[in-house]
C-alpha cells in the first residue's frame, strides 16, 4: 500500500503525549492543559518544571520541594568544571553547553541507571546545572573566575547572577523568570523530537539532551534571536525600520522559494512552521521588553522593534515569533547576542527532560525513507565499468 510522503514530516503524528499541544491556527500553546499566558504571567519556572514532569501544578509542598531540589543541584562537578576550562574561548556558547553536557554525564552518579527514579534525579540535576553552565562559559570566555551559584532561591536569580556577576533587580529576576517560563517547552520541535528519537533507544538522559542540543545548533532551528538582535542593531534608528525592511521585502520578491527559504534571505522572527498568526508568546515578550528596556536606558532598541512589527504586519502575513521580542529583552539584560540560544537551552531542559521521560515508556521511533534512487539492477564487476 503507498504511504503518502510529506516532507519534512509537516504535520504527520509521531508520537503521543500529554505534554503540551500547539494550536498554530489560534495562536494557542498549551502546557499541560494551561495556557501560556496564565503560566507566564501567574507561574514561576520552579511551577512549570513540576508541571511539566509531573503532569499538575505543584502544591506549596510540592513546590518547596522542586525548589529546593533544583537549588542544592546547581553545584557543577569539578572534573566538569576543569573540562568547561579547556575550551577555546572563540567556541560559540552552545557547542561549550553540548560539550559540558556531555561530559556531565560522564560523572553523574546515576549514568549507569535508566530507570524512572534514575532519571527524575537526572533531570533535575541537568535542569538546575545547564543554566550555571552557560552563565560559567559566559565567564571563562571572558577571562574572569566562575560565580558560584546560589543555594537558594529562584532558578532566574542564581541564573542571571552566575552569567553576569552580580545580583539581577527584582525587574531582572521576574522577566528572566517569565523566560524561562515561555521558552520550557513547545511541543515536537526539532530539537524536543530529537531527544525523544535518541530516548526511544533507552540510551541516557544526557545523551538526549546533548542531541537536542545538536539540533537546536542549527540556524534554521536555533539561533533566531541573535539574528534579530543582530538585525535590529544593524537598523540603528526607529527612523531607518521601515525602508530597511521594505528593501528586504522587495528583494525576496525577487528570489525563487528555495532561495527565500535560506536563513540567510528570511526576515529572522517572523514566519513558524505551525504558527498561522502571532505566538502566542511574543505578546508577552513584548510587555516584558518595553518594562524592561525602560529600566535598561535601551527603550530605542524596543521602538525599532516595534516599527519592525508594524512594517511586517503591514506588508505580510507572517506572524511574529517568540525570537523576536525576546531578543529587545536580552540586549536590556546586557546579555551577549552569542549566548541568546544557549539561554533558550536552559529554558528548554525541562521540557525535553519531560519529553525524554515520557518517551523511554513509549517504542522506538522508526520512520521510513521516500525512495527517490535508480531502481534494482544488477551488478557489474570492475572490469566491465565504462
Amino acid at each position: 500500500m503507498a504511504v503518502e510522503f510529506k516532507a519534512g514530516l509537516k504535520d504527520v503524528i509521531a508520537v503521543n503525549s500529554s505534554i503540551c499541544t500547539v494550536d498554530g491556527e489560534a495562536g494557542r500553546l498549551i502546557y499541560r492543559g494551561y495556557d501560556i499566558r496564565d503560566l507566564a504571567r501567574q507561574a514561576t519556572y520552579e511551577e512549570v518544571v513540576h508541571l511539566l514532569w509531573n503532569g499538575e501544578l505543584p502544591t506549596r509542598t510540592q513546590l518547596e520541594t522542586i525548589s529546593r531540589q533544583l537549588a542544592a543541584s546547581r553545584v557543577l562537578d569539578d572534573n566538569v568544571l576543569a573540562s568547561m576550562r579547556t575550551y577555546p574561548r572563540t567556541a560559540h556558547p552552545l557547542e561549550a553547553l553540548r560539550t559540558a553536557v556531555s561530559v556531565a554525564g560522564m560523572y553523574d552518579p546515576d549514568s549507569r541507571a535508566n530507570t524512572d527514579e534514575a532519571n527524575k534525579r537526572k533531570a533535575v540535576r541537568l535542569t538546575a546545572q545547564i543554566p550555571v553552565m552557560v552563565g560559567t562559559v559566559n565567564r571563562l570566555r571572558g577571562g574572569q573566575e566562575p560565580v558560584r551559584p546560589r543555594a537558594e532561591g529562584s532558578t532566574a536569580a542564581s541564573f542571571l547572577t552566575v552569567m553576569m556577576g552580580k545580583e539581577p533587580s527584582p525587574v531582572a529576576e521576574r522577566t528572566m523568570d517569565m523566560i524561562l517560563v515561555l521558552h520550557a517547552e513547545h511541543e515536537l520541535n526539532a530539537s524536543t523530537f530529537a531527544a525523544r528519537v535518541s530516548a526511544a533507544t533507552f540510551s541516557d538522559l544526557h545523551s538526549d539532551i546533548v542531541a537536542a542540543l545538536a539540533a537546536l545548533k542549527g540556524p534554521r532551528h536555533g539561533g533566531a534571536n541573535e539574528d534579530v538582535l543582530a538585525m535590529l542593531l544593524a537598523i540603528g534608528d526607529p527612523s531607518r525600520a521601515e525602508p530597511f525592511i521594505q528593501r528586504k521585502l522587495d528583494a525576496r520578491a525577487k528570489m525563487t522559494h528555495e532561495e527565500r527559504a535560506l536563513p540567510e534571505n528570511r526576515i529572522p522572527g517572523f514566519g513558524h512552521a505551525v504558527y498561522k498568526v502571532d505566538d502566542p508568546r511574543a505578546g508577552v515578550l513584548r510587555e516584558m521588553a518595553r518594562e524592561l528596556s525602560e529600566e535598561a536606558g535601551t527603550l530605542w532598541l524596543f521602538e525599532i522593534a516595534t516599527k519592525v512589527y508594524e512594517t511586517m504586519h503591514r506588508n505580510t502575513d507572517f506572524p511574529v515569533n517568540v525570537d523576536f521580542f525576546s531578543a529587545v529583552v536580552y540586549h536590556a539584560l546586557d546579555i551577549p547576542i552569542d549566548l541568546c540560544t544557549s539561554i533558550f537551552a536552559a529554558a528548554r531542559i525541562s521540557g525535553w527532560s519531560a519529553h525524554a521521560m515520557e518517551q523511554y515508556h513509549d517504542r522506538l521511533i522508526r520512520p521510513r525513507a521516500h525512495y527517490t534512487g535508480p531502481a534494482l539492477r544488477a551488478f557489474v564487476p570492475l572490469a566491465d565499468r565504462r
